[in-house]
């Protein structure tokens, strides 16, 4: 990926482009909560352009599994820390170490 900090909407173009999947293909296969799949293209257009956000961590984590990146990469781009991790961080030192040790893995060249 680009050493550059992208917004949420920028990483999506970006992954989508390298893969080569059209915003209407793209936008066909995002699965909601509920269980339907499809989300407009105009929302998903909405999204890229940074005018909307994703309304759900589920709706995140689908983009990360269509589009093959990394995990959590697309909620760093989105500020966001998925709820799962949220529920689970009860240990302020925990917490603590966890930063610290992302920090350093950001940090390392």
């Amino acid at each position: 990926m680009t050493s550059r900090a992208l917004t949420l909407g920028q990483a999506i173009v970006e992954a989508r482009k390298k893969k080569g999947i059209s915003q209407k293909d793209l936008a066909a296969t995002i699965a909601r909560e509920d269980g339907s799949v499809g989300i407009s293209p105009q929302y998903l257009n909405d999204i890229e352009h940074d005018r909307r956000n994703p309304t759900s961590d589920h709706m995140i984590a689908q983009f990360e599994q269509v589009l093959g990146t990394a995990e959590g990469y697309l909620f760093v781009r989105a500020g966001k820390i998925p709820g799962d991790m949220m529920r689970a961080a009860h240990e302020p030192a925990k917490i603590g170490a966890a930063f610290r040790a992302f920090r350093r893995e950001l940090s390392k060249k």
